[in-house]
């Protein structure tokens, strides 16, 4: 997408510089340089730091729901939980980037509550996703599922953040597919 409006570009730079560099690596003279405008032109589109922030999470927050509501309900939780890798392919590729909510939890204390709420939605919308999938692949067979299907998603969730990181620190986006496999039913 070629974000064509001044505000699209600013919240699309925001979330790069925030995949990048987390909340506190970035200020608006970075995204004036990126952008082409001046400082006042970024407040006018958004008045603080904070509000560009939450706004970053909240079209971040839905890409991610529109493209896991994108995987079909009619095939096993095991083609569920591997369509849902392949959507992590962005950030797995040892680049700079990683997730967005996954670095801004990293900043939480710094966060104005916000932003920590739509960060923790986004944790608390694809848990509750995962859990159904888990759930379904336990009941299927497909998938090794120990615990409860929500503290299982919670685990894996958890993995997958821990292990993008870890991929950007190595440089081995194998480490995130290593999670994943995992969970797998041989």
């Amino acid at each position: 997408m070629n974000p064509s409006t001044v505000r699209e570009q600013l919240l699309a730079h925001a979330q790069t510089l925030l995949m990048a560099r987390g909340y506190n690596g970035f200020s608006y003279r970075d995204l004036s340089g990126l952008v082409g405008v001046k400082t006042s032109s970024i407040h006018y589109h958004f008045p603080s730091k904070d509000q560009l922030a939450l706004a970053a999470v909240e079209a971040y927050g839905t890409a991610v729901r529109d493209a896991v509501a994108c995987i079909p309900d009619d095939v096993d939780a095991d083609v569920q939980l591997r369509l849902f890798a392949q959507g992590t392919t962005q950030w797995r590729d040892g680049s700079e980037y990683i997730c967005l909510c996954g670095m801004l939890a990293a900043d939480i204390a710094s966060l104005p509550e916000s932003v920590r709420a739509a960060v923790r939605a986004f944790f608390e919308a694809n848990e509750a996703w995962l859990a159904k999938v888990l759930a379904r692949g336990r009941a299927d067979g497909t998938l090794t599922v120990k615990g409860t299907p929500e503290t299982s998603a919670r685990t894996l969730m958890a993995a997958i953040q821990g292990s993008l990181l870890a991929a950007r620190l190595f440089g081995a986006p194998a480490r995130v597919d290593e999670v994943f496999a995992s969970w797998m039913r041989a």
